[in-house]
């Protein structure tokens, strides 16, 4: 009988009749997962609520996760060292991945700060079903809309390990999507994103 301190030894991978592709046939879809990363304040959270009604009023299976809501809940007790924002990445990414496992659009936001964050979310999902977009918007006017008050806080020292003013923000290097918010509205956003996906589903 196998120690009950040795549970990894207990556990085998059980596989199941109905797979991925039989639950995207149902759906009429090909699963995918919209990973949203920028600063604080880029827009992520209103690109991804519009991107998700536009989804939805065509008829398609979404769920969207989102950075303060998860730490609500699944990733609760996490603060913001690196080592806990790589442990609340890796918990989405696992999560996202049983969403694809059902053959859901996945929209995913967070600001992910580090490349390495990143790649980890790719690998945990699977490159082929990883799409990165990459809401770029100036420092300057995330801080310039500081809705929450958090840059304000962050600038006087009032918070510690804030990205973008004392904790750094790697910017995707090759995202799938590029997205500059200058100039540019959410509409058009999301609709850029559409565009790429009619090569994923028929939208």
């Amino acid at each position: 009988m196998p120690s009950i301190n040795n549970h990894d030894s207990c556990i085998v991978w059980h596989e199941h009749k109905i797979k991925r592709r039989d639950r995207e046939k149902l759906k009429n879809q090909k699963g995918c997962v919209l990973w949203l990363t920028g600063l604080s304040g880029c827009g992520k959270s209103t690109i991804a609520n519009l991107l998700e009604e536009r989804l939805n009023e065509k008829g398609f299976h979404t769920y969207l996760l989102d950075g303060d809501n998860i730490r609500h809940g699944l990733s609760r007790g996490l603060g913001f060292s690196e080592e806990d924002r790589l442990e609340n990445i890796k918990r989405v990414a696992e999560a996202a991945k049983l969403f694809l496992d059902a053959g859901i659009i996945v929209i995913a936001s967070f600001i992910s700060p580090l490349r390495k964050h990143r790649q980890t979310a790719k690998e945990i999902i699977g490159s082929g079903d990883f799409v990165e977009i990459f809401i770029d918007t100036p420092f300057h006017e995330c801080v310039k809309r500081d809705a929450k008050g958090w840059y304000k806080k962050a600038l006087n020292g009032e918070i510690e390990s804030y990205t973008g003013v004392d904790s750094p923000y790697e910017k995707p290097e090759n995202p799938n999507v590029h997205i500059k918010t200058n100039g540019i509205n959410a509409e058009n956003g999301v609709e850029i994103i559409i565009e790429i996906l009619s090569a994923i589903n028929k939208l």
